[in-house]
C-alpha cells in the first residue's frame, strides 16, 4: 500500500491523525522487513567447507571396525528400546575389542590405583591395599603439583616411562632406554606419529607402506589420510594366516610401480587374523626390511593375548637385536596398549610406542612432533603404569591380581577354542585356529545365487551377508571386505569378547542363521 493511499484511506480521513501515525508506522515498518530480508538473502553465509573442497584425503577414509553395520546396529538398538518387535532381544557387538563392553570386569588393582590418582584425598582410606597407594604416590610425584590434571612432558611421566623400559628389559631380556619410550593416547596415536614421518615425496613417487592383508583399518584409514600409498601383502590362509617372503616380494615389486617403499607394519598376534608368528618368521619379515630398507613397525598390542599350545610371543626387537649386526641396527617401532590384553581398558586411552635406532637429528624431530600434541592423557599413563609394573608376590594386592588376570586370559583361551570348533563344524565356514588375540576371521563359502544378490545390490557379498545376519539375529560382525581378502573369497571378523554364555548363545544363533541363509540361496 503506497503512502498516497494510504493517508486517502477512508479510515484514515475518519479517526484522528495518531491512526495515520500508527499506520504509517506499521508501513514504514513492513518496508524495513522486506529491505532486511533481500539483504539477508543477498549476504546469507556461504560455508568455507563444502564437499567439493573438503580434503580428498578425508573423503576416501574408510574405518571398517565403525562403518555403516555399526551404525545400523545402533539404530536397532534405539528401536528395540521404543518397542519394536523383533526377531531378537538384544543386539550382540561382536564387531570390536571393547572387552569391557560386553561383560569384562575391570581388574581391581588398575582400578584402585587410577581412584588414588584422581582423588588423592583416597589415600588416606584404610580401604585400599597400601601397594596400590604406594603406586599412587610414585605417580603423583612425577606429576607437577603432584595432581594428574597437570600437564607431563610430551613423551609423558618420566618415571612411568622408565617403568616402560624396565618391563621391555624384564620380558625380553635385553636393556631397554626410557628416552627410547614414548606414551601415548592408545596405540593408535603413537602408530600415527610414526607414520607422519614418513610423509615425504622420494624419488618423484609418494611414499608407500606395506601393510597386511587382512588388516586392521587404523592403518588403511591412516595411509588415506595421510595420502600415502597402500602396499597390501597377503597372509597365507592355508597356512593359518603365516607371512611368506615370497609374498612380500611380490608385494613390494608392484608398490614400486606407484610408490617409494618407506616401511612394513607387521601386527603380531594377528588383528583380525588371530595368529602369532614364530621366530622364524620373524628373522624372514625383519632380514625382508634390512634388505629393502625399510622402517619396522611392530604393532605388538596383544601381546598378552597367545592361547594355542606351542605359540609364543616373540617380540620384533628382541630377536632383532639377537640377530646381531646389521639387523640391529634396523629403524623399528613397537607399541603397546592398554586397551586389549587382559587390561581391556579401551576408552582410557593409554598406550606406548618404543622407537630405537633412529638418527640422532631425527629423534630430535619425533619429539618436536609430540611435543606440538602437548602430552597424552595422563589417567591413561597411570594406566600403563599399572601394566608394567603390576603387584609383586608378597604385596597385598598381588593374589587378586593374578586370580583376575589368568582368569580372563583363561577364559579368552577357552573361547578361542570354543569359536574354532563351532566355526569349523557349520558346512560352509572354514576357521583357521585362533592362536591369540581377540578375533576369528573365518571363511564364509557363499552360494552363487547370495554373491548375484549381493552384487545386484552393489554390496561386496560380505558386506551383504553380515547386514542379513545384523536384521535376523542382532549379532554385528565386521565384514571381511572391511579388511581385505583374496579375490573371491568372502570373511567376517567377529570378537570372541562375550562372556562364555553370551558366546554359546551367539554361536548357537549364528550357527542357525547361516545353515538357513545357504539354505534360502542353494
Amino acid at each position: 500500500m503506497s503512502a498516497l493511499r494510504l493517508l486517502t484511506h477512508p479510515l484514515g480521513r475518519e479517526v484522528t491523525g495518531g491512526v495515520v501515525k500508527t499506520s504509517l508506522n506499521r508501513f514504514s515498518a513492513q518496508c524495513t522487513s522486506v529491505a532486511a530480508r533481500k539483504l539477508s538473502t543477498h549476504m546469507s553465509c556461504q560455508k568455507c567447507l563444502t564437499l567439493d573442497n573438503l580434503n580428498p584425503n578425508i573423503k576416501v577414509m574408510e574405518y571398517a571396525v565403525r562403518g555403516p553395520l555399526v551404525i545400523r546396529a545402533a539404530e536397532i538398538e534405539k528401536e528395540l528400546k521404543e518397542g519394536k518387535k523383533k526377531p531378537f532381544k538384544e543386539v550382540v557387538r561382536a564387531n570390536i575389542g571393547d572387552c569391557h563392553a560386553v561383560g569384562q570386569i575391570p581388574i581391581t588393582f588398575i582400578r584402585h590405583v587410577l581412584a588414588l590418582c584422581a582423588y588423592p584425598e583416597l589415600l588416606k582410606d584404610p580401604k585400599f591395599p597400601e601397594d596400590a597407594k604406594a603406586h599412587a604416590r610414585t605417580i603423583l610425584q612425577g606429576c607437577r603439583g603432584g595432581s594428574v590434571g597437570s600437564y607431563s612432558d610430551s613423551p609423558g611421566i618420566e618415571i612411568i616411562r622408565r617403568h616402560v623400559a624396565e618391563y621391555i628389559t624384564r620380558r625380553d631380556g635385553i636393556p631397554a632406554n626410557f628416552e627410547d619410550v614414548m606414551l601415548s593416547d592408545g596405540a593408535s596415536n603413537a602408530i600415527k606419529v610414526i607414520l607422519k614421518l614418513l610423509i615425504c615425496e622420494c624419488e618423484g613417487k609418494k611414499p608407500g607402506v606395506l601393510i597386511p592383508i587382512p588388516q586392521y583399518p587404523l592403518y588403511s584409514a591412516s595411509l588415506a589420510e595421510f595420502d600415502m600409498e597402500q602396499i597390501g601383502y597377503y597372509l597365507d590362509e592355508d597356512s593359518n594366516w603365516s607371512l611368506k617372503t615370497e609374498e612380500l616380494e611380490r608385494a613390494i615389486s608392484v608398490g614400486k610401480t606407484k610408490s617409494t617403499p618407506r616401511a612394513i607394519v607387521v601386527i603380531n598376534p594377528g588383528n583380525p587374523t588371530g595368529q602369532v608368528l614364530e621366530r622364524k618368521n620373524i628373522e624372514d619379515i625383519i632380514k625382508f626390511a634390512h634388505k629393502h630398507n625399510l622402517f619396522l613397525l611392530a604393532d605388538e598390542v596383544y601381546q598378552d593375548n597367545v592361547y594355542a599350545p606351542g605359540s609364543a610371543f616373540h617380540s620384533f626387537k628382541k630377536v632383532l637385536i639377537e640377530m646381531g649386526a646389521p639387523y640391529n641396527e634396523m629403524e623399528l617401532a613397537s607399541f603397546m596398549s592398554c586397551s586389549k590384553g587382559y587390561m581391556g581398558e579401551c576408552g582410557i586411552r593409554g598406550g606406548y610406542s618404543e622407537v630405537i635406532n633412529l638418527e640422532p637429528e631425527v629423534k630430535k624431530m619425533l619429539n618436536k612432533c609430540i611435543s606440538a600434541m602437548l602430552c597424552p592423557n595422563t589417567i591413561g599413563q597411570a594406566t600403563i603404569d599399572c601394566v608394567v609394573n603390576p603387584p609383586k608376590e608378597g604385596d597385598p594386592s598381588y593374589a587378586t591380581f593374578i586370580k583376575e588376570k589368568q582368569g580372563v586370559l583363561s577364559s579368552l583361551a577357552e573361547r578361542a577354542r570354543m569359536v574354532t570348533e563351532t566355526f569349523n563344524s557349520v558346512e560352509g565356514m572354514s576357521c583357521n585356529t585362533v592362536q591369540g588375540a581377540m578375533y576369528a576371521f573365518p571363511r564364509i563359502h557363499l552360494p552363487q545365487k547370495a554373491i548375484d544378490k549381493a552384487k545386484s545390490l552393489n554390496q561386496d557379498p560380505s558386506v551383504f551377508y553380515a547386514f542379513q545376519l545384523l536384521e535376523e539375529t542382532g549379532i554385528c560382525i565386521v565384514p571381511g571386505s572391511g579388511f581385505g581378502q583374496v579375490e573371491g573369497t568372502y570373511h567376517f571378523r567377529t570378537t570372541i569378547l562375550p562372556q562364555p554364555e553370551q558366546l554359546k548363545s551367539m554361536l548357537k544363533t549364528f550357527k542357525t542363521f547361516h545353515q538357513k541363509f545357504v539354505q534360502e540361496y542353494k
